[in-house]
């Protein structure tokens, strides 16, 4: 066995996996798989730079999960930055934070290479699974962007774009500095159309259309289908490999548009970190579902970490 940490520091959260890799299938058992809402994006559409209290949200999520990795002694260690870091001009102060705390150097990678990383997490598992057609297009909804990627064994083609649950709240869903709760009609059609927009964008490189299986990834798509379900708490084994239809996506969505903060914040399985975030989250997923026709989302908990931590022991082999 190899022992393997992985860390995927987004717009939103930063997340660690620890996991020992079978040599000879390449399967993860997981040791410790964990989550904080770091907010690195914190006002990055607007600014173009990380915030300082942004920063150092996220230098404590490292100091404490460089302990974890000590503790369980991961042989090797891969950190990889995704669409926050990659749009800032000050990104050179988070990489050297983050250095100093975990002896290596944070990656700040493609959007290409986070759309490799999300499929390969995401799928490694499902083949063989009953009804679940290949091609599979992957959508990995995340703080400051989306992935887009189609392939059945392997890629076939891959794109991101700048939309994501805190991009898109920041840049119409607040005035004067607070979000509005709930949303105008207007904000919600605005935002739309810029979802609507990036998918166009989207569809010039990835044939969204020809997918026979969605699968959605990240905290955006997972607390859907926690609500869906409606979970007394949240609850991984639960989430992973869940269905959920595109009405009910629907209805779920305009109900997350119409709440205030403080239903929204009553939901059971909510992780506060996503309160004023889910409503954007969930248009884009159902922007798209009706884009591509799909009539339900395969929710996955593996995700771009897992993608990670199998790079990680593929290096190590």
């Amino acid at each position: 066995m190899t022992r393997v940490a992985a860390i995927d520091c987004g717009t939103n959260s930063i997340r660690l996996l620890v996991a020992d890799v079978d040599p000879e299938t390449g399967g993860l058992t997981d040791l410790d798989r964990r989550m904080t809402i770091v907010r690195l994006g914190q006002g990055v559409d607007r600014t173009g730079r990380l915030a300082p209290e942004a920063l150092e949200r996220t230098f404590a999520a490292c100091r404490e999960y460089a302990g974890v990795i000590e503790e369980h002694g991961a042989e090797r260690l891969r950190f990889v930055a995704t669409s926050a870091s990659r749009d800032a001009e000050n990104r050179d102060v988070f990489v050297r934070g983050v250095l100093d705390i975990l002896g290596v150097e944070p990656e700040v990678i493609s959007g290409d290479q986070e759309a490799e990383f999300s499929f390969t997490g995401a799928t490694r598992e499902l083949s063989g699974r009953d009804h679940l057609d290949k091609p599979y297009l992957v959508v990995d909804i995340g703080g400051g962007s989306t992935e887009f990627v189609v392939g059945d064994d392997h890629v076939r083609a891959a794109r991101s774009v700048d939309v994501g649950c805190v991009r898109m709240t920041e840049r119409h869903l607040v005035r004067d500095g607070a979000v509005t709760d709930p949303p105008t009609a207007g904000q919600v059609a605005a935002m739309r159309a810029d979802i609507e927009a990036a998918l166009d964008l989207a569809e010039r490189t990835v044939p969204l259309r020809e997918a026979r299986t969605l699968v959605g990834l990240a905290g955006s798509v997972t607390t859907v289908s926690a609500i869906a379900q409606e979970l007394p708490e949240y609850d991984s084994a639960a989430i992973h490999h869940s269905r959920v239809s595109r009405d009910r996506v629907r209805e779920i969505t305009e109900w997350l548009l119409r709440s205030t903060h403080a239903e929204r914040a009553a939901v059971p399985s909510m992780h506060p970190g996503r309160v004023d975030v889910i409503g954007a989250g969930a248009l884009v997923l159902l922007s798209i579902m009706e884009r591509t026709g799909a009539e339900e989302v395969v929710v996955s908990e593996h995700d771009i970490l897992d993608g990670i931590a199998h790079s990680c022991a593929a290096e190590a082999r």
